[in-house]
Parts: C-alpha cells; sequence; structure tokens
C-alpha cells in the first residue's frame, strides 16, 4: 500500500479524535453563564468534563492499541445513542455518534493495515 495512504489513516483518526475531545469540551463552557459561586462552578465544569476525560483516554488506548481504541470509539458512539435515545434526537446521533464511529472505524483498520504491513 502506498506509504501516503498510510500515514492518512495513521494520522486521521488521531487528530479527528482530539477534535471531538475539544468540541465535547465546548459544551461545558455553559457553567459559566449560570451565575454559580466559584465552588459551584469549579463542580460543575468538573461534571461537563468527564465525556471529554473519558474521548481522551479512549484516545490514550487508541493512539497505542489501535484495534482496542477503535473498538471503544464504536462502544462510545453506542453508548451515546443508547443513553440519549428518542426520535427527536437523531441530530445529536449525527453530530456526537458519528465522529465517533468514524474515529473507531478508522483506527480498527489503521490496525489491520499495521498488522498487513507487518505480515509483508
Amino acid at each position: 500500500m502506498n506509504e501516503t495512504v498510510k500515514k492518512v489513516v495513521f494520522w486521521t483518526p488521531r487528530v479527528l479524535g482530539i477534535l471531538i475531545a475539544i468540541f465535547i469540551s465546548l459544551f461545558a463552557l455553559d457553567v459559566f453563564t449560570e451565575g454559580y459561586s466559584f465552588w459551584e462552578t469549579l463542580v460543575a465544569l468538573t461534571m461537563h468534563l468527564v465525556p471529554t476525560a473519558i474521548i481522551v483516554i479512549v484516545l490514550a488506548i487508541a493512539w497505542r492499541w489501535e484495534k482496542i481504541g477503535g473498538f471503544l470509539f464504536i462502544v462510545l458512539g453506542v453508548l451515546y445513542i443508547a443513553l440519549f435515545w428518542g426520535p427527536d434526537q437523531i441530530p445529536g446521533y449525527l453530530l456526537i455518534s458519528g465522529p465517533l464511529f468514524l474515529v473507531g472505524i478508522l483506527f480498527l483498520l489503521n490496525g489491520f493495515l499495521q498488522r498487513e504491513s507487518q505480515t509483508e
């Protein structure tokens, strides 16, 4: 396989994973508009950043073990759909689960491509 394609398949899920973590963390900014005290804001911000922390942990796992991380990203996408199930949530599924599925598939693809290149 072409080296350029291998590099693209290697770096694309990693960059997308970082962008997903940044995007999800943006939702935590709404705690600053609620008028909480300092400690209430700190607690609310921490709670809002839990999903970002989970994504960063899964990304760290995927960075080293592509297949396991790819599977975990797909699990996160399914978990989001399961937790927020509803027919009016389709845009949310596409916005949150869609990228998680894409990153998971790309990590799995990279894991299989790395395995094939090692056997050659």
